[in-house]
């Protein structure tokens, strides 16, 4: 990588002191770990309507006729029309974004289980905060996630994952989009995709193949929303164990009998949960730098991003 990739976070989780209590929730690992690879664009909806630093405590309100953001203590303090144009405003920015990180429980950032309370008072159902669903009513396909929900790695390497694959397809393969170039990305993720779900793997690839100069930008929209779809899916061991015996396969004219019996159980160490993903990747790996073979060397679940994230040694 050359350029930091964009992504759009809640500007509280970069250590800025903009919550209603004029603290803030500085993410060490977002600030640490992941700031060498990303380059963040911080959001504050609330301050940015004007609520100032401190503020008045907000919540989301069902008062039967939809969900309203008002004050906890005043409920007479609406900023349900604010936020929305503030979000509104807000879009042409995010467009530009492969990602983004908000803040876990907010009325404005929460991206899932944020609480509703009725009109009396009390918690009922939950939902987004109101920039947050905003966002990813505009954006669909954008890679977010929360910050608390980072420390789980499968959720990590999967919200990370989707990043570096949409940043690719929005600056490598949508500017330069041919059929060749769409046929070609699938062939390059396929075994990715085969690690989330197996028949939406196929299904894509179908699709990838049915693409014409005439029907192409249809079929590339249709391509994305399946791929970040399925992408969003988490990979599971079962799924992984399956890719990488069929990666195992390109070797079996060239390992003895040693070598494909150590590749066999280190595989299934991994399936057991005895060893992480990286150890049999990085065991193929080996054998391919001394049997290259060009599908594999290509293949984006070989490398699908920076080693030194070490997102798989926890898988």
């Amino acid at each position: 990588m050359t350029d930091k990739i964009p992504i759009g976070i809640s500007s509280c989780l970069l250590g800025n002191e903009v919550r209603y209590n004029a603290s803030h929730s500085r993410d060490s690992y977002i600030n640490g770990t992941l700031s060498a690879y990303f380059e963040f664009f911080p959001y504050c909806p609330e301050v940015g309507i004007g609520l100032g630093v401190p503020r008045p405590t907000i919540r989301l309100v069902n008062n039967g006729e939809g969900i309203r953001v008002v004050g906890v203590k005043d409920p007479s303090m609406d900023v349900t029309e604010p936020l929305k144009a503030y979000t509104k405003e807000q879009l042409p920015s995010v467009k530009a974004l492969s990602g983004f990180i908000f803040k876990r429980g907010s009325p404005s950032c929460g991206m899932e289980r944020v609480k509703i309370y009725n009109d009396k008072g009390m918690p009922g159902d939950s939902g987004s905060g109101m920039f947050a669903q905003g966002l990813m009513q505009a954006f669909p396909h954008l890679p977010t996630e929360e910050e608390g929900r980072l420390g789980d790695p499968r959720l990590r390497e999967n919200f990370l994952q989707r990043v570096f694959v949409y940043h690719h397809w929005r600056h490598q393969i949508e500017p330069n989009l041919s059929v060749g170039e769409l046929t070609g990305f699938h062939a390059r993720i396929k075994l990715t995709l085969m690690s989330h779900d197996q028949t939406r793997a196929r299904n894509l690839g179908r699709l990838a193949a049915t693409a014409r100069d005439d029907t192409l930008q249809q079929v590339a929209a249709e391509y994305l929303e399946g791929l970040m779809a399925t992408l969003k899916i988490v990979a599971s061991s079962k799924n992984h164990v399956n890719v990488l015996q069929h990666i195992q396969g390109y070797l079996k004219r060239n390992l003895d009998s040693d070598d494909k019996a150590e590749l066999v159980e280190t595989i299934m160490q991994y399936g057991r949960g005895d060893v992480p993903l990286i150890v049999p990747v990085t065991l193929l790996r080996h054998h391919f730098r001394k049997c290259p073979d060009d599908y594999i060397d290509n293949a984006w679940y070989m490398a699908p991003y920076p080693m030194s994230l070490k997102l798989r040694n926890r898988l």
